[in-house]
């Protein structure tokens, strides 16, 4: 895993001259898009086969579902990543959901799939994936050297984008074709091979006994509102994109409603435009290290050209005018991922990461379940050309709350370089720095 000493220029990607990286990375790929596609997929059904009145507090409910476990089980995934080896969770997690989608596809190949069928599997599906991300984010500095964390950020949040792009082409395309009982199955071989990758790879031990162990015996049983109380520069942050979040999510409620109802399209239209906001993840995702910038300035910007983008399908109804709007949206969001993840990763003490990615998720993604029944409630009363107006100007004060941050950012930083101090006092409270 030492990286190659060639000219910077022509080192070979990360996930080609770190296999177990490279590996890992793959398995995430593959759960990711199962269980966008999975989401995708069975919005739309709901949307065009399964309900005929109130699609969008049906679909508005299934999205809330779907992101339920992140924020619930936020105390139990920080406990199992600490406590057990990475390995062992990524395994369990990628097995379980793949056992999961198994059992739904037999039962919709059997007989009729009843909605609650559905909803009850995109709950377990959640909840593994509530335990697979944030313990692959901690592994990170377990997988690659120090000097390579912020590329492995950069590859890892490519996951997300990967899954949009090709899960959500997917998801809508086979619920046409092949129904739910094929989505299911696509879903549980997409799971099931993550589990055998992982199951390949073996991962560096933890930091041996020395100093870290003493930052560890100070910092490890922090609860989960100790670690956020000891990094407020970051929990400021966190607070502005939970806030943006709010309108930014409501997408994946509002795509399958503007598809039916303003451009009256199928489950292609649905693909094109959840693809549309992937390729833009994933071009951020891989460019986001070469924007320049400090972070929380960027953000703001990057917030408000989001707002300007999610407007526009809001005036001009039109499949390329969306479709170029989410390019540049998801565009916005893959930047976004790799600057603040990357800060995180060198911010939060080694200690805290476990319990914080988890609670990163869980403040991220609470406004999720609300903004799916928000948006879906709406969107059974507004067009949902209102609705993109509404999401633009919901992200503008969260811009203005993280431009305001911008003082404060050159202090937070600074106390970073005071981390060896932090760590040789370990009953300290512990606010920033602590890296591999």
């Amino acid at each position: 895993m030492t990286a190659v000493t060639t000219n910077e220029g022509r080192r070979p990607p990360l996930v080609l001259r770190n296999r177990a990286f490279g590996t890992v990375w793959l398995a995430q790929v593959l759960t990711q898009a199962a269980v966008r596609m999975f989401q995708v997929g069975v919005s739309w059904w709901l949307v065009a086969y399964a309900v005929t009145g109130g699609r969008g507090l049906a679909s508005g409910l299934f999205m809330a579902v779907s992101t339920l476990p992140a924020v619930a089980l936020a105390p139990v995934v920080a406990r199992a990543v600490a406590r057990f080896a990475h390995r062992s969770v990524l395994r369990a997690a990628a097995g379980g959901a793949g056992v999961a989608a198994a059992a739904l596809a037999v039962w919709a190949y059997a007989s009729g799939l009843p909605l609650a069928a559905a909803y009850a599997a995109t709950l377990a599906l959640a909840a593994c994936q509530a335990f697979f991300d944030p313990c692959l984010t901690t592994s990170v500095p377990e997988l690659v050297d120090d000097e390579d964390i912020e590329a492995a950020t950069g590859f890892e949040l490519s996951t997300q984008s990967l899954a949009s792009l090709g899960g959500a082409l997917m998801g809508a395309l086979i619920v046409d074709g092949a129904g739910v009982a094929g989505l299911a199955v696509g879903c549980a071989g997409a799971y099931l091979v993550a589990a055998v990758l992982i199951t390949t790879v073996r991962f560096r031990t933890p930091a041996a006994p020395g100093a870290d162990d003493g930052a560890d015996a100070g910092a490890g049983h922090r609860s989960l509102r100790g670690i956020l109380a000891g990094l407020p520069f970051v929990r400021r942050i966190l607070l502005c994109f939970t806030a943006a979040n709010l309108f930014t999510t409501a997408v994946f409620v509002v795509i399958p409603l503007y598809t039916k109802s303003v451009l009256a399209d199928g489950g292609s239209t649905v693909a094109l435009l959840e693809a549309s906001l992937g390729v833009g993840t994933l071009i951020g995702s891989f460019t986001g290290a070469r924007v320049p910038g400090r972070p929380t300035t960027l953000g703001a910007w990057l917030l408000t050209l989001m707002a300007l983008a999610l407007a526009a399908p809001g005036l001009f109804a039109s499949r390329f005018v969306i479709a170029g709007c989410l390019v540049v949206a998801g565009w916005c969001v893959g930047v976004i991922g790799v600057r603040f993840v990357a800060l995180f990763q060198r911010l939060v003490p080694t200690a805290d990461k476990p319990g914080f990615f988890a609670v990163m998720q869980a403040v991220l993604g609470a406004t999720f379940p609300l903004a799916s029944l928000l948006f879906g409630l709406l969107g059974d009363r507004l067009s949902p050309q209102t609705l993109c107006l509404i999401q633009a100007a919901g992200l503008l004060p969260a811009a203005c709350a993280l431009a305001l941050l911008r003082d404060n950012e050159q202090n937070e930083q600074q106390d970073d370089a005071d981390v060896q101090d932090t760590q040789a006092h370990p009953t300290e409270p512990v606010a920033t720095g602590g890296q591999r």
